[in-house]
């Protein structure tokens, strides 16, 4: 497996795999370069093909590749059929690996402590606002306080700058939401999706939250940045049952 690749570092039970993919080891060009995984932001095919190619080669199966929309949708890997326009994924089964891409939104992988399930949702702030967190946690019908959660490579507070309007749709939410905003002197908020990611699991009861400490934005060398490069790669964010 390529070395500068992520294994979360959490509790999860032995059967539960999980990596986060980076942007070397891959053959795309710049400004894709070089493991991008995204079909979807202007790569050549064939590169993103054989980036795929590469990945697949250390896993047990070919992951779930959503159409992602920063929407509330969760499927399930056991039904997925043709219709894949989601931004989360739930599996019970060996092998069937769910998987979520990012280049600043923030990717979040669950277990359940007895390894009977896993998820991966991706969450930008309007994923999150909108609820995709608690729909991932409802559809894996486990109790909350058995799921463990991670959460990866996302924007940090110091470069994630938006309105007063992204501020107060979190706040009417829950007013706990202020916390994850400062004020900047532009007269604007730098966002905390990580802070906010885990008050919103909070509340949905998931007490056991690890990660949220690498900010994709801070690191042109290992992290694709939307909001820094704009035409970018993609990572993959992955986790499965052994």
């Amino acid at each position: 497996m390529n070395p500068d690749w992520i294994v979360p570092d959490w509790p999860a039970p032995a059967r539960v795999r999980a990596l986060v993919t980076t942007r070397s080891g891959g053959v795309s060009a710049p400004p894709y370069d070089s493991f991008n995984l995204g079909a979807h932001v202007g790569d050549e095919p064939a590169a993103v093909i054989e980036n795929r190619r590469r990945l697949r080669s250390v896993l047990p199966a070919e992951p779930l590749w959503l159409t992602q929309v920063h929407g509330t949708r969760v499927v399930s890997a056991e039904q997925a059929g043709a219709e894949l326009t989601a931004d989360a994924c739930v599996a019970r089964s060996p092998g069937r690996i769910c998987a979520v891409q990012s280049a600043d939104c923030l990717p979040l992988l669950l277990c359940a402590a007895d390894g009977s399930a896993v998820a991966a949702a991706h969450a930008g702030w309007r994923g999150l606002a909108a609820g995709v967190l608690e729909q991932t946690v409802t559809a894996m019908a486990v109790a909350p306080k058995e799921l463990i959660a991670w959460l990866g490579p996302a924007i940090g507070p110091a470069a994630f700058e938006v309105g007063a309007e992204v501020r107060e749709i979190f706040c009417g939410h829950d007013p706990a939401a202020a916390a994850a905003f400062a004020a900047n002197d532009r007269g604007r908020w730098q966002c905390d999706l990580a802070a906010l990611a885990r008050q919103r699991l909070a509340r949905a009861g998931v007490a056991r939250v690890f990660g949220g400490g690498l900010c994709t934005y801070a690191d042109p060398l290992h992290f694709y940045s939307y909001r820094r490069d704009g035409v970018t790669g993609r990572m993959a964010s992955l986790v499965w049952l052994a």
